[in-house]
């Protein structure tokens, strides 16, 4: 088993120093129980908003509010105490203004204990990342395939497959860069385009159907276990089938209960 040897947790500038030193492991979590599981493993844990669809089977993640990302990042903190804690800001939370922003950012940083949030951002939002950075919220951007983007790229895309598209990616990186962001999450991205984004970044870039280049690499979690559907992403590498595990203990369970063997004696109180 791959553990990592702290004994506090792993700050920002501490991920940022990562960077050609040590590839950089994420998994998303959004409950105790799995934060407590992963924290001794990852560096980074992600509370992601796609916990709208793996965690409560919407279509999309345009839904997920703010209250509940507080409510998932607090309880991932409270329950972990190696890896850094990075939230996603949901849709609408920050998209209309420098202020509001920084409102709902500081709220989540200061309700929750986090270590930073992640924005998907595009150049037109650079200037709210490099806000949120001069006033002390460390950002992380998200690039590429948006998924909070979806009704405007037509679905869940591959991005970067042209040389035009691949440029305007680019341009994305280097504007979230140039603005202060620690860090560059590359989703659904062309691997060349990936890989050129990583050599020309001085901050660490985290692959998510990317490049094997890219510093580091995360996925959600339910994925990695086998309980995110039959239907994965491309990019998606299922470890272990734990779906499996959970539908034979609660049939047997179900088994016990009809025919009279559970509870037994030892089970119950004043026998």
């Amino acid at each position: 088993m791959s553990l990592h040897l702290r004994n506090r947790r792993l700050t920002v500038p501490q991920l940022v120093a990562m960077k050609g030193q040590e590839k950089i492991v994420s998994l998303t979590a959004y409950s105790s129980p799995i934060a407590k599981l992963i924290d001794p493993i990852v560096d980074f844990i992600l509370v992601g908003d796609s916990t709208a669809m793996v965690g409560y089977g919407r279509a999309s993640t345009l839904s997920m509010q703010l209250e509940e990302i507080i409510g998932h990042t607090r309880a991932v903190v409270d329950s972990t105490r190696l890896a850094c804690v990075i939230a996603d800001m949901p849709f609408g939370s920050y998209q209309e203004s420098h202020e509001q922003a920084f409102r709902n950012c500081a709220q989540v940083l200061a309700r929750t204990g986090c270590d930073a949030v992640k924005l998907e951002a595009n150049k037109a939002l650079a200037s709210t990342v490099e806000f949120l950075v001069a006033r002390g919220i460390p950002v992380m951007a998200h690039v590429g395939l948006m998924p909070q983007f979806v009704n405007v790229m037509g679905g869940f895309k591959a991005q970067g497959l042209t040389a035009e598209t691949g440029a305007l990616i680019a341009e994305d990186a280097r504007a979230n860069l140039d603005a202060g962001a620690f860090s560059l999450v590359l989703e659904g991205v062309a691997e060349g385009v990936a890989r050129q984004i990583t050599l020309d970044s001085k901050m660490p870039t985290i692959g998510i159907g990317a490049s094997p280049a890219c510093d580091g690499q995360v996925l959600v979690t339910e994925d990695v276990l086998g309980l995110g559907g039959e239907h994965l992403p491309r990019f998606v590498k299922r470890y272990a089938d734990v779906g499996a595990v959970i539908r034979d203990a609660c049939a047997r369970f179900a088994d016990d209960v009809r025919d009279g063997r559970f509870p037994e004696a030892r089970h119950c109180y004043g026998l």
